[in-house]
């Protein structure tokens, strides 16, 4: 699903294209999915996407945290790198 939508309800913000790069191959992978909360806002979901069906996609955060998101309710997605590893302090 491939879409050009607006945030906030479709007031003109020139260059914002939001697409959904998602589907049943990104199952396992880091995701960002943008969705649409009651009130309208946007918000991000961030984390390992576990599940892609007909009725909601479910992200599971690095906390362990699953969240459901309504398919009606998803604006934009994207696969992401992996997180970057973590760095040894720098002792001097």
């Amino acid at each position: 699903m491939t879409a050009k939508q607006r945030p906030g309800g479709g007031g003109e913000q020139p260059g914002v294209r939001l697409a959904m790069r998602l589907g049943d191959d990104d199952v396992g992978r880091r995701v960002v999915v943008r969705r649409r909360l009651p009130d309208g806002r946007l918000t991000d979901v961030l984390g390992v996407l576990e599940r892609w069906d007909d009725e909601a996609a479910v992200v599971r955060s690095r906390t362990g945290d699953a969240t459901v998101v309504a398919r009606g309710d998803l604006v934009a997605g994207k696969r992401i790198p992996p997180r970057p590893a973590r760095r040894a302090p720098v002792v001097p």
